[in-house]
């Protein structure tokens, strides 16, 4: 079986912060058809650390190891859906010469368009006082403003009794833990095409 290997932006950098990471993306493959083939995820922090620790990895990498690179576009992809020319565009990123677009994979235009995507399991998280009318009402989460989709998470968890006001590293990955894969995959064609690319690379034979 191929052993995947997906480095993330996120984390911070503390311990606690990385570990929660990496057990929100892992409930969310493993909801997502990947359980017994689980990916490892490695979360790098910064986005820069993210690229760095993958080239490194990408270098060492034996035939049965698939290795894989995970960050924000950070704004919308212009780019005929080829994630290292957006990458290039707008980080300075070079495509590593053994890598091609089934390595390099975004999260469109951040992770918490996945969550305007499933806004039954965001109000469930966030309980009392959560304002459903305050999210984007537009299904094509991939569209939506970074600085929107925050602006929207802040005021519409402002006046949760338990939780409080959206936090990035306080609630983000807990939040993930919790998505339904296909309504975000249904929404976000980047997350689907994530999903489908770990699920080729898996030595399952899925699609």
């Amino acid at each position: 079986m191929v052993k995947t290997k997906i480095y993330v932006e996120g984390g911070g950098d503390t311990n606690a912060l990385r570990t929660k990471c990496r057990r929100g993306f892992s409930e969310f493959f493993r909801k997502a058809g990947l359980e017994g083939c689980m990916p490892r995820i490695v979360a790098s922090g910064g986005r820069q650390s993210a690229y760095d620790d993958f080239c490194t990895a990408l270098k060492k990498a034996g035939n049965d190891e698939f290795i894989a690179l995970l960050v924000d576009s950070e704004g919308p992809v212009t780019t005929n859906g080829s994630p290292w020319i957006h990458l290039a565009n707008r980080d300075g990123w070079a495509r590593p010469a053994t890598a091609n677009d089934d390595n390099a994979h975004l999260m469109v235009q951040c992770m918490e368009a996945w969550f305007i995507a499933d806004r039954v399991s965001l109000a469930e998280f966030y309980g009392q006082g959560f304002s459903l009318g305050a999210l984007p009402s537009r299904t094509d989460v991939e569209n939506i403003p970074k600085a929107d989709l925050f602006a929207a998470l802040t005021q519409a968890t402002r006046a949760t009794r338990t939780k409080g006001e959206y936090g990035k590293g306080k609630h983000s990955f807990d939040i993930l833990a919790r998505l339904d894969p296909e309504k975000v995959k249904a929404a976000s064609p980047y997350a689907s095409r994530l999903v489908a690319t770990l699920l080729a690379n898996s030595g399952t034979g899925a699609p």
